[in-house]
């Protein structure tokens, strides 16, 4: 019976702490963009950055033979 005067306080203390932590995250809006994550796997930054340098590369090349003619 006297483990119930240890548990309850520790419940009570856990229930406050995972309230501040649902209100800090909501705050610190971790929950705005949910499917960025699901997303993010499907597509690699490094193939959009290539793609990127790509295509400055064939922009600057045409404006070269533009340029030349």
């Amino acid at each position: 019976m006297s483990i119930i005067y240890i548990l309850i306080p520790i419940a009570i203390l856990l229930t406050a702490l995972g309230i501040y932590l649902f209100f800090w995250a909501v705050k610190s809006e971790q929950f705005d963009d949910l499917e960025k994550q699901g997303m993010s796997i499907l597509f690699d930054d490094k193939t959009v950055d290539e793609e990127q340098k790509n295509n400055e590369i064939d922009v600057s090349s045409d404006k070269e033979q533009s340029n030349n003619q």
